[in-house]
Parts: C-alpha cells; structure tokens; sequence
C-alpha cells in the first residue's frame, strides 16, 4: 500500500526525519504518536507525497513517486490519497455536496457523476440534510464529516488524516473515530493518522511511535529504561 524505505528530511540545519522505515498495510488503521517536534506531521506530508524527502523511497500502490514529474505527482496523489485536516479546510462560498464533489471534477469526472458520488456520501455521512448547507451553517462535527466524505470521494487507497478530531468536542470526537472504524469494516478504507489522542491511538489496529524523527521499536524504548 505505502512503503517508506530510509527517509531523512531536513529543513535547513534542521534534520527532522532520520533514516523512516515504514509499510502501511490495505485496510488497517494505523495511528503515528509522538511528542510536538517530533516529526509526525512531516512525516504525513512525505508519505502523502506533498513533500519530498531529502534521501529515501515513498513507494505508494507500487508506484515510486520519485519517478513522477510535478504533473504527474498532483494526478497519482488525487487518484490515490485523500486527506483530512484538523480544522475541515472546506471551501466556505460553497455547499457541503459541492465541496465534496470538487476532486472528482478536478478528476475529470461528469458533474453529473460527481454529484451522484457525493450525495452517496453524505447520506453515508449521515449528512442528507445538510447537503446545501454552506461550512458556515455546519457544526464542527458536521464540518469535519463533510471533510472526511470530500476525502473519500476518488475511492483512494489511503486517507492520511492530521490530527482530524483536535479541534471538535467530547461527542463529536467519539462520532468521527467510529466513522473512521466503520470506515476500515464497511468500505476497506486504510488511514494513517497523526494524533495526540491516547484514546484513539488505542482503538488503531497499529500504533507508531514517533520520537525525534526516529520511529521507536520495542526494543529502542526498552534501552530507554
């Protein structure tokens, strides 16, 4: 699915991620922990093709990015990635059906289809009513549910997910983690997700640990003892 073979990433004298090894199974959710600095978000961002490693291989769906010009990239990475955001990120002059039907259209899909697509997945959602309602008019949960359906719209293999319950509520929290669950169980969907939620983190089927751009084994946190 995604395969991340030595990554280092630097930001000037900076040196953020040293030397990732990391595969990402179809189908499982799989949560990446780890102190502020650490690196997580970097991380996402290499691993979702939207930064470029200084060293090393992303290799998503067997496809090594490294290979891909610009264009290309910006095509593979809306065929196979979608991504949710702390805060939704959607458009706010349009409707929650039109912000999730715009990466189908940027896909070249019929606006017909595209609206098909996202009326599906809304209901889904549990979002019917609020399918013409602009982001202004949603409530955070509403917002981030729309998000997730926006995501999910181009059937990607992967959805890569930062922090995407940090600004939400008790309830609306527990709503979106079920979501994300029921998510892996109905449509085999895989996430990778960035947290600071100790709860969450427990529910994934697999934990990373990320401490000073390094992924900490069993083995690395036993030493530290």
């Amino acid at each position: 699915m995604i395969e991340l073979r030595d990554i280092h990433k630097s930001f000037g004298s900076l040196h953020v991620l040293k030397g990732i090894d990391l595969s990402i199974h179809p189908h499982e959710v799989v949560s990446i922990v780890g102190p502020s600095g650490a690196g997580k978000t970097t991380l996402l961002q290499v691993m979702g093709t939207l930064l470029r490693p200084d060293k090393g291989n992303v290799i998503v769906g067997g496809t090594d990015i490294s290979t891909l010009r610009q264009k290309q990239l910006a095509l593979f990475r809306g065929q196979h990635l979608g991504f949710v955001f702390q805060f939704h990120q959607l458009l706010p002059e349009f409707t929650a059906e039109e912000n999730v039907m715009i990466p189908a259209l940027i896909q070249g899909v019929s606006r017909s289809e595209a609206r098909k697509q996202a009326l599906d997945l809304l209901h889904f959602m549990g979002l019917d009513e609020r399918a013409h309602h602009k982001p202004a008019e949603l409530s955070g949960g509403e917002a981030q549910r729309v998000a997730v359906a926006r995501a999910l719209i181009n059937r990607p293999s992967v959805i890569l997910a930062d922090e995407p319950s940090g600004s939400l509520d008790s309830h609306n929290k527990d709503e979106l983690h079920q979501l994300f669950f029921r998510l892996r169980d109905e449509m085999n969907q895989t996430f990778v997700i960035v947290t600071h939620d100790d709860a969450l983190a427990a529910r994934c089927d697999r934990t990373i640990h990320l401490i000073d751009g390094k992924i900490q084994t069993p083995e690395t946190q036993s030493l530290e003892i």
